[in-house]
């Protein structure tokens, strides 16, 4: 039978030593993006009956790539997984190598599908489509890495990103039929093909974020 709880010591190895690298993320990337990536594949874990402890491990250390180039940071973060060899005292050689793959497949523009089920949920969990969480993190993304941007040029990337990423004719995929990110998705692209919607709602968060930097 799965235990359907990670291992304490484990738990405390990754919430000591693992996660406070995510706080000199960007601010898409940082602690309660991570925290929701391992809430959501420790759910999904449980659903399909996956290794608890691997699905938990894959999630903590999918992104830490940020630490290098951004454009093969899964890459970097498979690599980063693979060489801790504190990991060595909860899993096989074998597992380390999941793990490994799966962190290297969860990446949203991978042109290939995950080589295992582990790859499947860090991929599906990081997907985050709940659709205020995606305009957001889109808009924040482009004022983080693009401050230089006006407000148009702002939106004219951000409209783009979503169409390359979200739209009928995005890169995305998902990998677990009937998830909660399929429903998710089709708001995005109901948004998506509807302008004046999302020109409206792209208003509102970004001078709601203008705001809020104002009060500070």
């Amino acid at each position: 039978m799965i235990d359907i709880n990670v291992s304490l010591d484990l738990m405390e190895f990754v919430e000591t030593q693992i996660l406070p690298r995510y706080a000199n993320f960007d601010q898409a990337h940082r602690l309660n993006h991570v925290n929701h990536v391992i809430k959501q594949s420790l759910a999904l874990a449980r659903k399909i009956g996956a290794d608890i402890n691997m699905a938990y491990v894959t999630a903590a250390y999918h992104d830490l790539g940020l630490e290098g180039p951004r454009a093969i940071h899964h890459l970097t973060s498979g690599k980063i997984l693979i060489s801790d060899t504190r990991l060595k005292k909860w899993f096989s050689a074998e597992q380390m190598k999941i793990m490994k793959e799966a962190v290297e497949d969860h990446r949203a523009s991978a042109s290939h599908a995950p080589r295992s089920i582990y790859g499947k949920i860090v991929a599906e969990a990081d997907r985050e489509l709940e659709p205020d969480t995606v305009f957001r993190r889109t808009i924040l993304y482009g004022r983080d890495h693009y401050p230089e941007m006006s407000m148009e040029q702002q939106w004219d990337r951000f409209t783009e990103h979503l169409d390359n990423k979200y739209s009928n004719t995005g890169y995305i995929k998902l990998w677990i039929p009937g998830s909660e990110n399929e429903k998710n998705l089709k708001v995005i692209r109901d948004y998506i093909n509807n302008r004046t919607a999302l020109r409206a709602l792209f208003d509102k968060i970004f001078n709601e974020l203008n705001g809020n930097e104002a009060e500070q």
